[in-house]
């Protein structure tokens, strides 16, 4: 189930928010940069992530899941956002090249099913990165930001899901190894806390993100409806009075 969007903006607007984002920023500038002729989408809440590409790629959209909500983005520009159904997005066939994935799949209660629709309308060989909160973090059970919610995920979970889609992962980093706090004095020592997390306990980051790349020789599984046929079929029975006799 999607957090509302106002919860997600509200969040990114608080001190702790902003620690989050820029943790978070750095652990994606790590997994690669588009090209500046890509064409990048941002599915789930991105926006937060997605300023710094803007003017450096071709073109950048902002795709909102209808269970979240949608806001307008980027402010004083025209709009990049739409609000969209995670199985039907309004793109062509290969249509961009780079997509990031970030408040989304743990929330989707089909991830398997938004992957593939993603797939979909990426262009062969181009590239996803997700981030997830990781299972085995403190903030994936800590309610004091959006990684609290949804279903977390391990590195070997990532991995299967995205492989069942047809998507090599190729390159993994993670984020906010410090603990899930909103104590201002705390925050503003986040840069050791997060060092020293980062060398004693890596594993227990509090997001995981992962880089991969469509696989162009996958065949996707097709999905059949079942179509149930009634058990037993009514016979008509002739109206009383009216049996054996001729029309008219």
């Amino acid at each position: 189930m999607y957090l509302d969007v106002i919860e997600l903006r509200d969040f990114y607007r608080t001190l702790l928010g902003s620690v989050v984002a820029r943790k978070v920023g750095t652990a994606v500038a790590a997994l690669g940069r588009p090209e500046p002729s890509a064409r990048v989408l941002g599915f789930g809440f991105v926006t937060p992530y997605l300023g710094s590409l803007r003017g450096t790629v071709e073109r950048v959209l902002a795709f909102m899941p209808a269970g979240q909500g949608v806001l307008d983005w980027p402010p004083e520009h025209p709009s990049a956002t739409a609000l969209v159904h995670e199985d039907q997005l309004p793109l062509s066939d290969a249509s961009v090249d780079w997509i990031y994935l970030i408040h989304a799949l743990e929330m989707s209660a089909r991830p398997q099913v938004l992957m593939e629709e993603l797939r979909r309308v990426l262009s062969p060989g181009g590239r996803i990165v997700a981030v997830l909160p990781n299972r085995q973090g403190p903030w994936a059970r800590s309610d004091i930001s959006p990684f609290g919610f949804g279903r977390p995920f391990s590195r070997g979970q990532a991995k299967r899901l995205f492989n069942s889609v047809g998507f090599q992962a190729e390159q993994w980093t993670s984020a906010l190894h410090m603990p899930p706090v909103r104590s201002a004095p705390l925050l503003r020592a986040t840069v050791p806390l997060d060092r020293v997390g980062a060398e004693l306990w890596p594993a227990f980051s509090g997001v995981i993100c992962v880089r991969a790349t469509k696989r162009t020789e996958y065949v996707a599984a097709v999905r059949k409806q079942r179509v149930l046929s009634p058990a037993f079929r009514p016979a008509l029975n002739p109206t009383p009075g009216l049996a054996g006799r001729s029309p008219g």
